[in-house]
């Protein structure tokens, strides 16, 4: 005989229980009352597309056959599931069947014994049509179930269907079994009767032949409902029939798909993708100091607009698709933000704000090659947004730009993590096509895979953009990233997602690999006769920030090149060098001779640097040399400055001293600014700086629920239990207690002056009592104590069952009845 849900799962040990939480955690947010609540929760419909999504391909299959072998009271069987998966011309091997029902019964999805199964309810509502088949006949039409009754008549007219109807048949026996009419095409004439009636005055033709009608008319379709625009369903029966060739269940696999492609080296891959990661980082930084030299305004839509990618896209030498999940990276890695303008000034997209790096740049920069790109590939990893859809038009058809609202996507942090999952599972070295890469995801979950193939392609091409993967395999140090990411899920003991953060500054295992493929930081430079300065290897931090101020970069690599300029050795004077510290940088950094025309060229722009002293007055400008600054006054390309000759030695000009020292050096002279005391002020530009932003840390999937360890759910169990506990005897509490009039049993004393004398003969007896009462939410409840002391306006009272002490308000107390 079938039972219930609740009755199973009230016979499981404590540790069954806390295996089923473990594998549907859903169940247990939040934690049922009792175990009847669970069983509820479990079949609910949301709970059961849950389990359901996080099953393979062959286990939804079996658990179609459990439906569709399903009796009148609504049972079926190992045996019988076994004999409808084993049907068709390639069986599965008994094993894997019997191990899918294990997964099943373990989710309790199905549940009783093995002759007596029962379907969990909630799956029919969730899935209504197994294995791709409709409905039996008869729950559709009388008609059609008397042509499905007899299997010779049902072959006979299936053999002569038109060759478009049997198209439309076969597309609808491959599932699913339900088809949208177009307009008329149930008034239009059947195929083969086009002959006996008029010209389609409808769509100007001759009258043709509609394979729908000829389905319907001969009862192998059930039309649903009527109008033009009707709908209609294939009988399960003719389904069965249709699908003789494969099996009532369709095309069984046990496994996943096999990757044809052949395997690749995995030197070369680690190779590949170590080398995609430095250009990451090199674009990543060349992203943020044009950003720091010209932020990108916000519009007032949100995002970043169009104009300011491309520029970037220009600056960065990438196509606009790789600049923009760059820059979605920098920003959820936390090293961009944005900053509000002060006072009225407002962009010319109307915005006030702007993005620019952070102050955690700078901390970025300084640090490993391998820490900077781990940190990208976490925010990545974790990132709520999907890149692609960048370019792309919105519901409004409007654009979709960077940074903007309708790029986010709740479920892209579990997309990554399910394609690389994938690339993980294969061995180290393969290199699956995108194709097999979709495939094995709808074997592994194809509820979750159907629809997503774009937002999986996209994933893929990103993880080969930074560098995750390289020659289409999964790099070494990507499966350690995704290793390590997966066990901080699973441990669930960070729910905050700080715990790397907090950590010693010992390098994780992600950054120990890639700093083993990645060529050595170098403290050293090549300085070559032409001026042009090379370093041989990724520089270190500290040599490249001497390198951003006393030279112009020119190309990147293996071995960078750099270029020493009239205007890099001016902008390092006035950064605060002098010539002998340049000299000296030179000489400690160089593994050549240093030519004599460095030598040369930095003696001579020192000489001349700070020949010009610059002050306010709106500004002014002062020389000893009295012809050069007649050179000044005279030159054409400063006109607009407007300079006035105060004394041999002096000219003012009524505009600010930043807007003449650019002119200045702009039509090559090389001033320098002075304070009021005459002394020259050497710094270097201040950048400005987005306010620090905090990194995303874990990934937060919208469905996916905490997984707790097992003393966890255990505890959980008991609570359960205690719950369980707390409803039978409250079930057991007499009528008047709940509140109900009673109909036999002890005799009430509903009075609240009797129940007071009740109360105090069971504190003299240590008697115990039941008590109704009614609680601080205005409900009716009940509970079985035995008193202890009554004073102050309260009874107190011991739960035997809880052995916890409660305290009632006397003035609640609506009945008290002896427990016999």
């Amino acid at each position: 005989m079938t039972t219930s849900l609740a009755d199973h799962l009230r016979a499981l040990p404590d540790e069954s229980l806390a295996a089923l939480l473990q594998l549907r955690p859903d169940l247990v947010v939040p934690v049922p009352a009792d175990v009847s609540a669970l069983a509820l929760r479990a079949q609910s419909r949301v709970s059961v597309a849950r389990a359901l999504d996080g099953l393979d391909q062959f286990t939804l299959q079996i658990l179609d056959a459990a439906r569709l072998t399903r009796g009148p009271e609504g049972a079926t069987s190992t045996d019988q599931i076994l004999a409808m998966a084993t049907a068709g011309p390639q069986p599965p091997a008994p094993t894997a069947v019997r191990a899918a029902v294990d997964r099943l019964r373990a989710r309790f999805l199905l549940y009783g014994p093995e002759h007596d199964l029962c379907v969990a309810g909630g799956i029919d509502e969730v899935s209504p049509y197994p294995a791709g088949l409709g409905r039996p006949a008869a729950e559709l039409d009388p008609r059609a179930a008397a042509l499905c009754a007899d299997p010779a008549k049902l072959r006979r007219t299936l053999l002569s269907a038109p060759p478009s109807a049997r198209a439309v048949l076969d597309r609808l026996a491959a599932g699913p079994p339900v088809g949208t009419v177009a307009p008329g095409a149930l008034e239009a004439p059947a195929t083969g009767a086009e002959d006996v009636l008029p010209p389609d005055l409808v769509n100007g033709g001759a009258p043709t032949g509609s394979p729908i009608r000829w389905l319907v008319e001969h009862r192998l379709l059930v039309r649903m409902s009527g109008g033009r625009n009707g709908t209609v369903e294939l009988p399960r029966e003719v389904g069965l029939v249709l699908r003789r060739d494969s099996g009532p269940l369709g095309p069984l696999r046990t496994s996943p798909p096999v990757v044809s492609g052949p395997p690749r080296e995995v030197k070369s891959v680690d190779s590949a993708g170590a080398g995609q990661t430095m250009e990451v980082v090199r674009h990543t930084e060349a992203m943020l100091e044009a950003l720091t030299a010209e932020p990108a305004p916000v519009l007032r839509s949100g995002g970043v607009g169009v104009r300011d990618l491309r520029r970037l896209a220009r600056g960065l030498g990438l196509d606009e698709p790789a600049t923009a999940l760059l820059f979605e990276v920098a920003y959820a890695a936390g090293l961009t933000g944005e900053m509000e303008l002060s006072g009225a000034a407002t962009t010319r997209y109307g915005g006030d704000q702007q993005i620019l790096p952070t102050g955690g740049y700078e901390v970025w920069r300084a640090a490993s090659l391998a820490q900077r790109w781990e940190q990208l590939a976490r925010a990545w990893m974790s990132m709520p947004r999907q890149a692609g859809l960048i370019g792309q038009r919105d519901d409004r058809d409007r654009p979709i730009s960077v940074l903007s609202a309708e790029a986010e996507r709740a479920g892209a942090p579990a997309a990554r993590r399910a394609v690389l999952a994938v690339l993980a599972d294969l061995p180290p070295g393969t290199a699956p096509t995108t194709d097999e890469v979709l495939e094995l995801l709808d074997w592994r979950a194809p509820r979750r895979a159907r629809g997503r193939e774009t937002a999986h392609r996209e994933v893929l091409a990103e993880a080969a953009t930074l560098g995750v993967t390289g020659l289409g395999a999964l790099t070494s140090y990507g499966r350690l990233l995704l290793a390590e990411l997966t066990e901080a899920d699973e441990r669930g003991d960070d729910p905050l997602g700080l715990r790397s953060d907090a950590e010693s500054g010992d390098a994780s295992t992600t950054v120990r690999a890639l700093d083993g493929l990645l060529p050595a930081p170098v403290d050293h430079v090549l300085v070559q006769a032409d001026l042009t300065v090379v370093v041989p290897g990724p520089p270190d931090p500290a040599l490249a920030g001497e390198l951003d101020v006393v030279a112009e970069h020119e190309s990147a690599g293996g071995a960078s090149v750099h270029r020493v300029t009239t205007a890099s050795i001016r902008r390092a004077l006035d950064a605060g060098y002098t010539a002998d510290d340049l000299h000296a940088l030179f000489r400690r950094r160089s593994r050549t001779a240093v030519p004599q025309g460095l030598t040369y060229l930095v003696d001579d722009v020192a000489r001349k640097h700070g020949g010009l002293r610059v002050g306010a007055a709106g500004a002014y400008v002062r020389s000893d040399d009295e012809a050069l600054l007649s050179e000044v006054q005279a030159d054409r390309r400063l006109e607009p400055l407007a300079f006035r000759r105060l004394a041999p030695t002096v000219l003012v000009t009524p505009y600010q001293v930043n807007r003449m020292l650019t002119a200045l050096r702009d039509a090559g002279y090389a001033p320098v600014p002075e304070d009021a005391s005459g002394a020259m002020v050497l710094a270097r530009t201040k950048t400005r700086r987005a306010p620090t932003r905090t990194a995303i840390g874990r990934a937060v999937d919208p469905l996916a629920t905490p997984k707790l360890p097992m003393p966890r759910l255990l505890g959980v169990v008991e609570q359960i239990r205690r719950g369980e506990a707390a409803a039978r005897a409250a079930r057991r509490a007499p009528a008047v207690v709940r509140g109900a009039p009673a109909a036999g049993g002890p005799t009430p004393v509903s009075g609240h002056g009797d129940a007071l004398a009740v109360l105090q003969q069971a504190v003299r007896d240590k008697a115990l009592v039941w008590v109704g009462y009614v609680d601080a939410h205005g409900a009716t409840a009940s509970r079985l104590v035995r008193p202890v002391s009554i004073g102050a306006g309260y009874l107190r009272a011991e739960d035997d069952r809880t052995e916890m002490l409660h305290t009632f308000a006397l003035h609640r107390i609506t009945a008290a009845v002896l427990e016999e």
